[in-house]
């Protein structure tokens, strides 16, 4: 299956993101069907090949979480947000020490 997802580039501190699209289950940093724009989360510049996203949506590529977000802010694809990562879920409460028995 087909995902448009992020790829990184750029420096240590001064992350950028290319927009690919490729197997779902490949490394993003490895081969790539095509490169469909960029992202640079500090300035929040996205530049996308719309064109060539709305076609490969077409043919049945799936989105990540973060693409979907990405493109649902900036009106390219319609739709609603969705939760980009799973929140842990609240820890069990330690139970409370035994206070030893007085005797009588």
């Amino acid at each position: 299956m087909l995902a448009i997802k992020l790829s990184k580039t750029g420096k240590t501190n001064k992350k950028m993101f290319r927009l690919v699209i490729s197997e779902k289950g490949r490394d993003p940093y490895g081969d790539v069907l095509e490169i469909l724009g960029s992202y640079n989360p500090h300035s929040k510049e996205l530049v996308v090949k719309t064109d060539r996203v709305k076609h490969w949506i077409s043919k049945g590529a799936q989105m990540t979480a973060t693409v979907n977000n990405l493109f649902v802010g900036k009106n390219i694809v319609a739709g609603k947000k969705v939760t980009a990562s799973k929140s842990r879920k609240p820890k069990k409460a330690a139970p409370e020490p035994v206070a030893p028995k007085k005797e009588a």
